[in-house]
């Protein structure tokens, strides 16, 4: 197993800032996590021997961060587990 895919979530959290939310990333990580949240149109920033900065201005924005940072931190095979819970789950709509 590689040192990355090893790693546990407490390695990965959220400080909640003022005005600009920092990711606490691994710095091997942040910039794969960076360009993973421009392209999904997150304003983000991320410069040479600083910490990751996010815009949090929504729920979605914080759920989609949190799913890039689980991304790059858990073994895909895990990944793939979890979205098949997800399709097998049942919802009761007799009680929304």
């Amino acid at each position: 197993m590689s040192d990355r895919n090893s790693e546990k979530y407490s390695e990965y959290n959220f400080s909640i800032n003022q005005h600009k939310p920092e990711v606490g990333v691994k710095w091997a990580y942040r910039w794969e996590v960076y360009r993973r949240l421009q392209s999904l149109g997150i304003d983000c920033q991320c410069s040479t021997n600083e910490p990751l900065l996010v815009n949090l201005d929504s729920p979605t924005t914080l759920i989609q961060i949190w799913s890039v940072v689980r991304q790059s931190n858990v073994e895909r095979v895990q990944l793939v587990d979890w979205l098949d819970n997800c399709w097998n789950l049942k919802c009761d709509r007799q009680n929304r």
